[in-house]
């Protein structure tokens, strides 16, 4: 395959995945001022500070308000991890793959693109942003459906699936990061209701409630950490992400499991291990913090090597953040 290619399908299916949790991120922040005190920049910032962008949507409007972050997270044509920008990117990469993609993942995504375009939708992003936002995520997770159900399994479909598998495995990671510091436990309200709604609104970012309480009764910290982190078939935890990855990465290079003979199998490979061998109870003796910023920089780490290795792209310290 060539590296054009590669890259091209890598990129698309990782700027989808990037919209859809962008999307999911906004609606179930708005389903929390629903059951929340009404001070409207102390919920929106934390949504903000999870892209990593906060500084860049400062230089544009100091004051977070709802208007403000869903336009900057959604419509601004300057911002390159919204989802206008986002869709875009995807949409172009898809544009020069054609002949790899079906018909089907190719109009679908064309139609979406220009359907966000629209009046009638930015009208309906802030009038009725619940429907809106819940659409985006419908047509995000239609367009996985389609790349899985018409698609050949093959090296394309492999690239496709790692770069979602990254992309997920770095937003949980930040979600997490974001929310555990912003959330830590004060004694005033430690197993009070209040505490008990944001920690749910952690799980549902990344789409884990329901699946969370299958296993677990009572919600805490350490068991949505530890759930978020480690579980291995949940499947948007960093280890689950991960070890997909793993996977269709050995598919491509046809090395053995266990073995590893480029820079990306051995970032991996030991990011794996470590996840393998490490339990919450570490995480908090190290600090959930230092963690998953550790976490977040290998994860990095391997994207920029997906770059050198297999893409001919030199590593840049931004390479997770620009457009490809």
């Amino acid at each position: 395959m060539l590296s054009r290619v590669a890259n091209s399908i890598y990129w698309m299916s990782r700027y989808i995945e990037r919209a859809e949790n962008v999307a999911r991120f906004i609606s179930v922040n708005l389903n929390l001022l629903l059951d929340m005190p009404t001070e409207e920049g102390k919920h929106w910032k934390p949504l903000v500070m999870t892209t990593g962008d906060h500084e860049f949507f400062e230089k544009q409007d100091p004051e977070y308000s709802q208007d403000a972050v869903i336009r900057f997270l959604t419509f601004d044509r300057d911002y390159p991890n919204s989802i206008i920008r986002c869709l875009l990117a995807a949409r172009e990469n898809a544009r020069s793959i054609r002949e790899i993609i079906s018909s089907e993942m190719w109009e679908h995504l064309n139609n979406f693109y220009l359907e966000l375009t629209s009046e009638q939708s930015v009208r309906m992003a802030f009038k009725d942003p619940h429907r809106f936002f819940k659409i985006i995520q419908m047509r995000s997770h239609l367009f996985t459906g389609l790349m899985d159900c018409t698609m050949s399994h093959g090296e394309a479909w492999n690239f496709a699936r790692i770069g979602m598998m990254m992309e997920r495995a770095d937003k949980t990671s930040r979600i997490l990061d974001v929310k555990y510091f912003m959330l830590l436990p004060q004694a005033s309200l430690v197993n009070a209701p209040i505490d008990h709604i944001q920690w749910m609104a952690v799980l549902k970012s990344a789409s884990a409630f329901e699946m969370f309480r299958k296993q677990h009764h009572n919600i805490t910290p350490h068991k949505v950490a530890d759930f978020l982190i480690f579980d291995n078939q949940f499947p948007r935890s960093i280890k689950h992400c991960i070890n997909k990855a793993n996977i269709c990465l050995h598919r491509i290079t046809g090395t053995p499991r266990g073995a590893a003979m480029n820079p990306v199998e051995k970032r991996l490979g030991r990011i794996l291990a470590d996840l393998e061998f490490t339990d919450i109870q570490d995480v908090i003796d190290t600090g959930m913090h230092e963690y998953l910023d550790n976490l977040q920089n290998r994860i990095n780490g391997v994207g920029a090597a997906i770059g050198t290795s297999f893409f001919n792209i030199m590593p840049d310290s931004t390479s997770a953040k620009q457009e490809q």
